[in-house]
């Protein structure tokens, strides 16, 4: 499944963090990352779902 995640992360960076932790704080500051700079968005829901 992780697989699966990482993928969405690279793709669309929020639906990996979604899939890995729901919609909560995590999610909310990778969609802002994410419209700020694609890869700051890229880069935090992979350290997401590393760290878990």
């Amino acid at each position: 499944m992780d697989v699966i995640r990482l993928l969405f992360a690279i793709l669309l960076p929020p639906v990996g963090v979604f899939l890995q932790v729901g919609i909560g704080l995590h999610f909310w500051v990778n969609i802002l990352l994410t419209l700020l700079g694609y890869i700051p968005g890229i880069v935090h829901a992979v350290w997401i779902i590393a760290r878990r």
